[in-house]
């Protein structure tokens, strides 16, 4: 009762929201990039919140099923198909034993999330299920998914209520450029008036070095007032530290644990999605808010979250023109 990899795609792994409180001992967080994909997915099946997922970067895997389950699709659009016919993304979908769900190449975004109703049997290291890449911890056997890995569920999972209601009309990226909302500092005050000025008013591009650890950006010459070496100190998910080079780099979910150059930002983190959903020479430009305005964005997606919430356990028309007794209506998906 399980997956099987048929292909393993570019780089997925299993993840969730994270290894937190560890840093202190040096073990990164690691975890998904895009939280906001990952926790619509897992919403969609009423799965718990940081239940564990299959991430896929660029080129998405192959998997078989050996079992029933439900699953659900999120984040860039990598052309799912079921069976070589193509399924719907955002929504619930019914996996008989032998279904072959297959992704291609990511049309939008970069990053692909699956959800499972019937949970990734993988070990809880340090409390949580995620693969840690550096460290070679987590998630299936510290590595990412190769062809012929099995992956065993957790509990069976036929049915669940409101199941034709379980879809939402999401199109998350686009390929246009991407305005990032940023806290200014921790470090701020280590550059000048116009690096600060450049930072904010210029685009920057992303460039092909960027992977879970971080994304290093192109473009204008960010100035120091002296030097952007620092005495390191913590990383969150987000930081933009500058370098001597000038060029600005974001940490994401595999970011070290300290660093020793300034960071003249954090990205809002209700932003960081849109970051790692670009690809290689998309463009980026920053905008300073305050950390009561990125408190107000975070707290607007939770409640956008939990309208969607509300949206998918309403009985779709189908449903309720059918009345049937949903006994029966688990036996159509059997």
């Amino acid at each position: 009762m399980g997956i099987r990899i048929l292909k393993g795609g570019m780089l997925t792994t299993v993840q969730d929201l994270g290894r937190a409180g560890y840093q202190s001992q040096g073990f990164s967080v690691a975890g998904v990039m895009d939280v906001r994909s990952f926790k619509i997915a897992n919403l969609l099946l009423d799965n718990p919140e940081n239940e564990a997922v299959l991430e896929f970067t660029l080129i998405g895997p192959t998997v078989e099923f050996t079992s029933i389950s439900i699953v659900a699709i999120t984040g860039g659009d990598f052309q799912p198909t079921v069976n070589g016919e193509p399924v719907e993304m955002y929504k619930a979908l019914y996996m008989k034993k032998g279904d072959i769900l297959k992704f291609g190449s990511a049309r939008t975004g970069s990053r692909g999330y699956l959800a499972f109703g019937s949970y990734l049997d993988v070990p809880v290291v340090m409390g949580s299920r995620c693969t840690n890449l550096k460290s070679r911890q987590g998630g299936f056997k510290g590595r990412k998914l190769e062809a012929g890995d099995y992956i065993h569920f957790r509990k069976k999972c036929q049915y669940l209520p409101f199941f034709l209601s379980r879809k939402l009309d999401l199109h998350e990226f686009d390929q246009n450029e991407a305005e990032l909302r940023v806290v200014m500092g921790p470090q701020d005050d280590r550059f000048s008036k116009q690096g600060i000025e450049t930072f904010l008013n210029s685009e920057y591009t992303v460039t092909s070095d960027f992977d879970r650890m971080g994304c290093r950006l192109d473009g204008p010459f960010i100035a120091p007032k002296e030097t952007s070496d620092i005495i390191s100190d913590g990383i969150a998910f987000g930081s933009v530290q500058v370098p001597s080079h000038g060029k600005p780099i974001i940490l994401l979910a595999d970011r070290q644990t300290t660093g020793g150059y300034a960071k003249i930002a954090t990205v809002a983190s209700v932003d960081i999605p849109k970051l790692v959903q670009r690809k290689t020479d998309h463009k980026i430009r920053f905008r300073a808010i305050t950390v009561e305005e990125a408190q107000k964005l975070y707290m607007e997606e939770l409640r956008e979250l939990d309208e969607m919430r509300k949206v998918i356990h309403k009985p779709c028309k189908e449903v309720l023109e059918c009345r049937l007794p949903a006994k029966r209506l688990a036996k159509l998906f059997e």
